[in-house]
């Protein structure tokens, strides 16, 4: 993907793009993250990102709707992940949630939440080494209101890798966080996805993904799930993702999805 995302899902990723937040106790966050129409597309709206930036002087802007269940409530997200090729290597990223959460028998709350700044630099690349190879450390902010998102600055830092070949492509890696506060603690995330272009203008790919606990008294979580991107046209790009949990399920996470429409110039 010449964009990234992821995601990321970005993502694209798109794609991106992956950033996780809890919005109820015990919930397990959906990552997120694309770019512009080609074969090899990657990041969003997967969970794992890949490691190619936004093309040079092009923008990458997804405006988003993400969510997701666990034994405790509901909790998800809408709002506008915007990324720009700064240099052929870089991407600079923000992202701008609404969160809102909802648990169990409790009321729905909604604020401004965990904004995100993100900066994704490509190290190696795969016409020189076989894999494109990127760190994009993240920085999470505290949340507007105490009643969703996290009070507590985080910091992430992941190594993501990726390789196409005709009309496949591979891309995925990890990292750990920084995550001190509200009884929250470090965590680490690693997952992969196996993607093909089944049409040129559909693409269908499958991930799993893992995550240590991120709170003291939680669990580790491992999910799988499936996401595709279509292409309207050069401009103009939909995709959508599902996953569910196979680890801890009843108390990290159920289900989650990601919507997105990606907007690339």
């Amino acid at each position: 993907m010449a964009r990234d995302d992821a995601y990321s899902a970005t993502q694209g990723t798109a794609q991106r793009r992956v950033r996780v937040k809890c919005i109820v106790p015990a919930c397990r966050a959906a990552w997120l993250w694309l770019v512009m129409a080609l074969p090899a597309w990657a990041g969003p709206p997967f969970a794992s990102d890949d490691p190619a930036p936004t093309d040079y002087q092009h923008f990458e802007i997804y405006a988003f709707s993400n969510g997701n269940s666990s034994g405790d409530g509901q909790s998800g997200d809408v709002g506008i992940d915007f990324n720009y090729g700064a240099t052929r290597d870089v991407q600079l990223t923000a992202v701008l949630p609404l969160s809102i959460g909802h648990e169990s028998g409790g009321p729905t709350v909604s604020s401004l939440g965990n904004v995100e700044l993100a900066l994704k630099y490509r190290v190696l690349h795969q016409d020189s080494v076989g894999l494109d190879v990127a760190l994009f450390p993240r920085v999470f902010l505290p949340s507007a209101s105490a009643r969703v998102g996290v009070q507590h600055v985080s910091v992430f830092l992941p190594l993501w890798l990726g390789r196409t070949w005709g009309e496949w492509s591979t891309f995925g890696g990890g990292g750990c966080a920084y995550n001190q506060g509200d009884g929250a603690k470090n965590y680490c995330v690693a997952g992969g996805v196996l993607a093909r272009q089944l049409t040129p203008t559909l693409q269908l790919g499958a991930e799993i993904f893992h995550q240590t606990a991120d709170s003291v008294g939680g669990g580790d979580s491992t999910v799988v799930g499936t996401g595709l991107r279509y292409d309207v046209n050069a401009l103009v790009h939909l995709m959508g993702y599902v996953n569910t949990g196979i680890q801890n399920e009843s108390d990290t996470q159920q289900y989650a999805w990601y919507g997105a429409v990606l907007f690339t110039f």
